[in-house]
């Protein structure tokens, strides 16, 4: 009796499923070409859910290689179709969510519009419990987020960001993201979304959580043909420098990959939250509370940023502008 189902009717996407799972031998990384091939199955909706979970988690136990992201940011950049031009001056992605530190970077993400730099903010929120998330903070703050393109080029008119989630932003993707907790793992969808710079913006920022993707992310957007990234090891994952620790920046500055680390700012560790109660969060941008972490984490992270958006041509100067833009802010915004 034959078990074997004949090659002719091998369904498709099969072939993606086995060049990763053939065993420690017969198994290799898709090439470009495969993994953009694989991607653009998925966004179809061309795979079956059993091959989907395989195939993600598959992925998951290699790792994704520089080739194999190229591939996939590739089919779903195609994928996304906008239907209002937003033109932005920085990608900036929020994937990871906080857990242990309030989301010190949206802090930075507001200096940064205050100065006047458009900042495209995309995340998703959700998928991991006992985290918040910056969708749900913005809403909390009373600032909301967008839900269509239209709104992202009105909320970049009028107040210099938008928060674009990535269930408007492309759905599919939403999707696998929603399976964290079915799967109990993270996919690559989690990396892979941090590189989709959707308004081609000419600066991008990212941060992860694992060193080892870091080099991973910084190849990924060279071969993106991204002119000006940052990546870092950010706080729980997300853009946000911990001041209590040097910060080493991988970078691409127009084709070239480059290396920098920003020493620490303190000489001790601070204790970490006993809760997050964003009242706490928002009196310390408007001033009726001192944080000295928090603090330090704002002005370390938005001096790495303006240093990336040519702001500051070192390390002290960008200290310096970020500063002064803290002391400087609008602390009736929130």
């Amino acid at each position: 009796m034959k078990t074997s189902i004949p090659p002719s009717h091998e369904h498709p996407f099969a072939q993606y499923v086995r060049i990763l799972g053939k065993g420690k031998k017969g198994s290799r990384a898709l090439t470009e070409t495969e993994a953009y091939d694989a991607m653009r199955m998925i966004m179809a909706d061309k795979v079956q859910d059993v091959q989907l979970g395989a195939f993600l988690m598959l992925l998951r136990v290699k790792e994704e290689s520089p080739e194999e992201l190229l591939g996939f940011v590739r089919a779903v950049r195609e994928s996304i179709k906008p239907t209002d031009k937003v033109t932005v001056d920085l990608d900036w992605s929020s994937y990871a969510g906080k857990r242990r530190h309030f989301p010190w970077y949206l802090f930075s993400i507001f200096l940064l519009a205050e100065k006047g730099h458009k900042v495209f903010i995309h995340g998703a929120s959700g998928h991991t419990i006992d985290r918040i998330y910056t969708e749900d903070v913005l809403q909390e703050l009373g600032l909301g987020v967008a839900t269509s393109w239209s709104d992202c080029a009105n909320q970049i008119a009028s107040r210099k960001f938008t928060y674009f989630p990535l269930e408007h932003l492309c759905p599919k993707l939403h999707r696998i993201i929603e399976l964290r907790n079915v799967m109990g793992l993270r996919s690559p969808v989690h990396t892979l979304s941090r590189l989709l710079n959707p308004c081609d913006a000419p600066a991008v920022i990212q941060g992860i959580f694992h060193p080892g993707y870091r080099p991973v992310h910084q190849l990924a957007a060279q071969a993106l043909g991204y002119g000006r990234v940052d990546v870092i090891k950010g706080e729980a994952g997300e853009i946000e420098r911990n001041p209590d620790i040097e910060c080493l920046v991988q970078s691409v500055r127009e084709g070239e990959l480059l290396e920098e680390t920003w020493p620490p700012m303190f000489g001790k560790r601070h204790v970490k939250e006993s809760e997050l109660d964003l009242r706490d969060f928002a009196a310390v941008w408007r001033g009726d509370r001192e944080h000295e972490y928090g603090e330090a984490a704002v002005v370390g992270t938005t001096a790495i940023a303006l240093k990336l958006l040519g702001e500051a041509d070192s390390q002290e100067r960008a200290y310096e502008l970020a500063l002064d833009l803290w002391a400087q802010r609008n602390k009736s915004m929130l």
